[in-house]
């Protein structure tokens, strides 16, 4: 019987494709270059904020909070780079997408989601390879803005 069955899934097998797959991933060092321009836009922007820097899986792997920076901006900078990767969309989408009364909004009471502005992709070479999340600037397209600077200083080594 054992044998029968075996001989019934070979086509399924091969329809499937492959058994494995690569991935890129950010090197560490990577996600700290990313998270000190971000953090010194914010800075130099007179904000104080934490960034934090997740890889393709929403795994955190780096965090930074500036010294006057609130107690609630790690978590919230996490959460935001964690939702971004987790609906593959920067968070500033999702702030329109899941407002009350839209088929979506349903997103905001899930666990870990933070749908805020400032959770922005990182992608590189027509992948996606972690998010940035920004917290502690005035709003979210501020953090955004915060963030999108962390990726631009990063932005030559991903494209290749």
């Amino acid at each position: 019987m054992v044998y029968a069955v075996s001989l019934a899934f070979p086509a399924v097998a091969m329809a499937q494709g492959e058994a494995t797959f690569a991935t890129r991933n950010l090197t560490v060092d990577t996600a700290l270059v990313a998270a000190q321009a971000a953090l010194m836009k914010c800075r130099d922007s007179g904000w104080q904020a934490a960034v934090a820097v997740v890889d393709r899986s929403g795994v955190l792997q780096v965090l930074l909070r500036d010294r006057y920076a609130g107690p609630h901006t790690p978590r919230t900078a996490g959460g935001k780079a964690w939702t971004a990767v987790s609906f593959r969309s920067n968070t500033s989408a999702l702030v329109e997408l899941t407002q009350p009364g839209k088929p979506q909004s349903g997103l905001r009471n899930l666990p870990r989601a933070v749908i805020l502005g400032g959770g922005v992709i990182i992608e590189g070479g027509g992948q996606m390879l972690g998010a940035i999340g920004v917290s502690g600037a005035p709003g979210g397209e501020a953090d955004e803005a915060c963030a999108k600077a962390g990726i631009a200083a990063i932005q030559e080594r991903l494209d290749f």
